[in-house]
C-alpha cells in the first residue's frame, strides 16, 4: 500500500458525511478546479432543498424530505497516449441524492434525527445500472445552545452522530463531529469535519463576513463503459476503472454577505494541501491517477439555512 492510500480513505471517509451535517434548506452553487501543470480541470454545478414538515404542535418535531443534485463538467486534455482512447468518454457525471428524515426535540437544548435514502451517482452512458444506486443512513444528535444560553456562557451547538453508506471500498460507519461556538463579539468557530473554520462579522449588524478555513471535497460516480487504463499492457492481471473519485483537502479564505438572517451569498479562494482526482475499481483500489497536483479551487453560490 503506497504512503499516500491511507490518507486517501481517511479524507474520502470524512468528506461522506457533509450532507449529515448541513443546516441548509436551499443552496445554489458553482465550483472550479483548474488543476495545476495541468490543462485538466472540473467544474461543478450544486443545487440542494430541503422541505421540514411539522408533525408535532407541540414540539418543534418535523419530517424533513430532501434532495440534492450535482452535476460534473470534466475535461481531461493531458493524459498519456495510452489513455488517450478515454478523454471523449467521460466528459462529465452526475450525483442526485433523495433521503427523507425524521428530527424530534427532546428538551429546548437537545433534538435527535434519523435519515435514510438512495444515492445515484453516474455517468449515465446508457441504462440505469444497479452500481449507480447507493443508500445512505445516518443517526445523530443535535445540542443546541444557540439561543438558550446560561448567564456566562457562549452560544454554542454541537453535533454528533453516525452515518453509513454502501459505496464500494467503505464498508464501516463513519462519525459525525461539529462543534459551533461565539466566542467573542462578532467571532465564531467551527471545529469538525468536514469544514473548520474561523469567522469575523464585519459589523454589528453581521450583515458581511469573512473567514479562513480548512475543509474537504470529494466527489464520486460509477462509470458504465468500464476499461483498463494500461490497455497496452499484456498483464492479464491489470486492475479496471470502474468508478471515477476526486478528493480534494482546501484550506483558503472566503466572504459571506448575509441579505438576511437565513439567506446569504458566499465565495470562497483557496487552494488544496491534497489532492487526488483517479479511477478506481469497486474495492477502492487505484487504477488510474488523473491528478495529483495541488491547485487553486474557486467556489461560490447563494444559501438559505436554518
Amino acid at each position: 500500500m503506497s504512503r499516500r492510500k491511507p490518507l486517501t480513505i481517511v479524507l474520502l471517509l470524512f468528506a461522506m458525511v457533509l450532507s449529515a451535517q448541513t443546516t441548509d434548506l436551499a443552496r445554489l452553487e458553482f465550483l472550479h478546479l483548474p488543476f495545476s501543470n495541468s490543462d485538466n480541470s472540473l467544474t461543478r454545478y450544486r443545487a440542494l432543498a430541503q422541505f421540514p414538515i411539522r408533525v408535532h404542535k407541540e414540539k418543534k418535531n418535523f419530517i424533513v424530505v430532501g434532495a440534492e443534485y450535482r452535476y460534473l463538467d470534466i475535461k481531461i486534455s493531458d493524459a498519456e497516449d495510452r489513455f488517450s482512447s478515454i478523454k471523449n468518454q467521460i466528459n462529465s457525471f452526475q450525483e442526485i441524492d433523495a433521503y427523507i428524515a425524521y428530527t424530534w426535540e427532546h428538551n429546548k437544548v437537545w433534538r435527535f434525527g434519523a435519515k435514510i435514502g438512495p444515492k445515484l451517482q453516474s455517468d449515465f452512458e446508457g441504462k440505469l445500472q444497479k452500481d449507480d444506486i447507493l443508500f445512505e443512513v445516518g443517526v445523530y444528535a443535535i445540542k443546541d445552545k444557540r439561543k438558550n444560553v446560561a448567564e456566562g456562557e457562549k452560544p454554542s451547538r454541537f453535533i454528533f452522530g453516525l452515518t453509513y453508506s454502501n459505496t464500494p471500498g467503505r464498508w464501516f460507519p463513519l462519525p459525525i463531529l461539529n462543534y459551533y461556538k461565539e466566542f467573542h463579539p462578532n467571532w465564531t468557530y467551527t471545529l469538525g469535519l468536514p469544514k473548520t473554520n474561523i469567522r469575523h462579522y464585519l459589523n454589528r449588524k453581521r450583515k458581511d463576513a469573512i473567514q479562513a478555513f480548512v475543509t474537504l471535497d470529494n466527489d464520486y460516480a460509477n462509470i458504465h463503459q468500464d476499461f483498463a487504463p494500461n490497455s497496452q499492457d499484456q498483464n492479464p492481471d491489470r486492475r479496471i476503472a470502474e468508478n471515477i473519485q476526486v478528493t480534494m483537502g482546501i484550506a483558503g479564505v472566503g466572504y459571506e454577505h448575509f441579505f438576511t438572517e437565513n439567506l446569504l451569498f458566499y465565495a470562497y479562494a483557496a487552494h488544496s494541501v491534497y489532492s487526488n482526482f483517479r479511477f478506481e475499481d469497486n474495492d477502492g483500489n487505484k487504477v488510474y491517477q488523473i491528478n495529483n497536483e495541488n491547485s487553486p479551487y474557486f467556489r461560490t453560490g447563494l444559501k438559505f439555512k436554518y
